[in-house]
């Protein structure tokens, strides 16, 4: 059974992720967590006329109510018999919360809006989603974007550099998404300047069609236009993604996207569904040994392209 963190703020967009994660697993028996944070200074400002005695007490019985309803609301419009709910309600600070709750839980997947309470389109994906995938280091993070419709997942997106070597677990989350939904995989490579992949990158791109085995994929090489971001929400309008999946490690394009200039990913608004996958804690030296007995599988196995 699947475990599925979903931190909310009551928020209507918070609702529309809790909606999407429960249609996204509506045919698999699963646990869903949710999970709302308050603050010392949030309690404060909200319920200034309160003894400072009560004030935990009054903001943990208002989380824990509106946890309740958010139960009570899912059940009500999805009654989905194999899902189970889990509500916490917890005085931390949101990221440190999920954190805990994501290795205490053994959770596989968190899922989140995009957008904070300023609701303001500037802003990219929302600062907590930002640090969510920045910090979350033991499982996925899916943000949806504010106002996105549930659109089962036939066509899913994997932006990749094949500078990296996949640890197939890493892989997983994606591969178990096509398969659950014989969704195509369209792999989408931004190119920065016109040269063919190197050796390391050949062979990078082989073991992830050995992963994917006989999941339908296309690789497509894109050239790069202003930034990252832009590149990505062309090619996913342009291919009517319905959701795009990006590992996330040092110098990857999510590391990239959350970098750029405000000016150049200001027009980024994770128009679909964005999952990014930390990457697995290995070692260098079994990675090296991975990647040494992969690399003469390949190779004894058939050419390079």
């Amino acid at each position: 059974m699947k475990n599925i963190l979903l931190p909310t703020d009551f928020s209507e967009n918070a609702w529309n992720a809790v909606k999407y994660a429960v249609m996204l697993y509506k045919d698999q028996p699963c646990t869903f967590h949710l999970l709302n944070t308050y603050t010392p200074a949030i309690a404060h400002s909200r319920f200034m006329a309160t003894p400072s005695g009560q004030v935990d007490d009054v903001v943990r019985s208002s989380s824990e109510q509106g946890l309740q309803r958010l139960v009570n609301r899912v059940q009500e419009q999805f009654g989905c018999a194999n899902h189970h709910f889990n509500t916490i309600s917890s005085f931390n600070l949101l990221i440190e919360e999920i954190k805990e709750v994501v290795e205490l839980y053994n959770i596989d997947l968190v899922v989140t809006g995009t957008k904070g309470a300023s609701g303001l389109e500037e802003v990219f994906m929302g600062s907590n989603t930002v640090r969510m995938i920045k910090s979350v280091k033991g499982c996925p993070v899916l943000a949806i974007p504010a106002g996105f419709e549930f659109d089962c997942p036939k066509e899913i997106g994997f932006a990749t550099d094949f500078n990296r070597f996949y640890a197939e677990s890493e892989l997983r989350p994606v591969i178990e998404l096509a398969r659950t939904f014989k969704a195509t995989l369209r792999i989408v490579y931004v190119q920065y300047k016109i040269e063919p992949l190197t050796e390391v990158q050949r062979f990078n791109l082989n073991m992830l069609r050995k992963y994917l085995g006989d999941i339908e994929h296309y690789v497509h090489t894109v050239s790069e236009l202003n930034s990252v971001s832009r590149t990505l929400e062309v090619f996913s309008q342009e291919l009517d993604l319905h959701l795009l999946a990006m590992l996330n490690y040092q110098h990857s394009y999510v590391e990239k996207m959350t970098r750029e200039p405000v000016v150049k990913r200001i027009a980024f608004h994770t128009q679909v569904p964005l999952l990014s996958i930390p990457e697995m804690d290995m070692s260098a030296s079994s990675m090296t040994k991975n990647v040494k007995e992969n690399r003469n599988s390949e190779i004894n196995g058939h050419e390079l392209i």
